[in-house]
């Protein structure tokens, strides 16, 4: 028997599988920690549902008894597996906080190695693996591409999977349906799905570069809503696919200038130029691997420039940087991290109540 049993997920959304790992932390531990992955991102096809959203799910499929025998920790995503595991294990020892002198709780990792994205459960040494086999062959991308790919009626379409999920999980994404936030969801995930096919016959699979333009200014942040899907109405930062006959400099002047009007001389932009970092995670965007070059510039304490929305950009504003850790939700894909890595904005995530107190 363990103190306590960690599952970990996004559980996008739970289902049937999710609860099997999850009974059997429960029939060998005194609690589980469930690791609530992707908080705090924007709705998308991939992370639909909000941390606490999923929550809910996974305490409407308990008992009573046993959901006094849980607790949730949201974590966001990091792109960087150390950075990430260091905050999962933070935010489980802030959990555990233990007097002097009490023996270190023991701790289970209940999982099963079901591909490559499951490589995380290596990367918790001193946190024993409870095995268990994957329980049937379900998994959340069927159900979610079942639900937004619906030509009509997502409830029809959802019926051949209503065995996979739990009854309280299959109503909510029934109600979910008539959320405002449904139709742009599956306006966006049949935009992905012709993305991704226009490039099926190609004898590899493509690999993206973009350029993307991070402005200071008088401890202002330079950003621009998205005017079209993916993302459509998300902050992000200026940028763009690289074309085929410039140089990421180039790109990522022409991307300022066309999406924000910032109409600085090159010389000007160039003397503020700090930091150019590459951000290459596989998982960053939904439209495929795509590998961006961020180009960080401080324009100081000189008057902001003026500028106004244009080209893929619905609006174009200067908003203060000690705004940005707030607006989490509110970024496309990991332009919020990307702001994090240079900016330093997020302080540390909150930890979710405990619904026994």
């Amino acid at each position: 028997m363990y103190d306590t049993a960690l599952l970990i997920g996004r559980f996008e959304p739970v289902h049937q599988g999710h609860l099997a790992l999850l009974r059997h932390g429960l029939a060998r531990a005194r609690e589980v920690i469930v690791v609530l992955g992707s908080a705090w991102q924007a709705r998308s096809p991939k992370n639909p549902f909000t941390w606490q959203e999923r929550a809910d799910m996974v305490r409407g499929a308990l008992t009573e008894a046993d959901r006094a025998r849980v607790r949730f920790l949201p974590v966001r995503d990091c792109y960087n597996e150390p950075v990430w595991v260091q905050a999962v294990r933070q935010g489980v020892d802030g959990l555990l906080a233990t007097p002097p002198g009490t023996p270190a709780p023991r701790i289970g990792l209940v999982g099963h190695f079901k591909d490559a994205s499951s490589g995380y459960l290596r990367s918790f040494p001193g946190w024993d693996l409870m095995d268990l086999e994957r329980q049937g062959g379900m998994d959340a991308t069927a159900i979610r591409d079942a639900y937004f790919g619906a030509p009509a009626d997502p409830a029809a379409a959802l019926a051949p999977l209503a065995h996979a999920m739990p009854a309280n999980v299959l109503d909510f994404l029934h109600g979910f349906a008539r959320h405002p936030d449904y139709a742009r969801l599956r306006e966006e995930w049949h935009m992905l799905r012709g993305y991704r096919a226009a490039w099926a016959a190609a004898p590899y699979p493509p690999v993206f570069v973009t350029v993307d333009a991070l402005l200071r200014c008088q401890g202002h942040v330079l950003l621009i809503r998205r005017a079209h899907a993916p993302g459509k109405g998300l902050w992000a930062l200026p940028g763009g696919f690289l074309e085929p006959r410039d140089t990421l400099w180039r790109s990522c002047l022409r991307e300022l200038a066309e999406e924000t009007g910032c109409a600085l001389p090159e010389a000007r932009l160039r003397a503020a130029l700090r930091q150019v970092a590459v951000f290459d995670h596989p998982d960053r965007s939904q439209r495929g691997r795509t590998i961006t070059h961020t180009h960080f510039f401080d324009l100081e304490d000189t008057p902001l420039p003026a500028v106004q929305g244009g080209d893929d950009a619905l609006h174009a504003q200067w908003i203060a940087q000690d705004r940005l850790a707030a607006m989490e939700d509110q970024f496309f894909e990991d332009h919020f991290h990307m702001l994090d890595q240079f900016l330093r904005i997020s302080g540390p995530a909150p930890v979710a109540p405990d619904p026994r107190s």
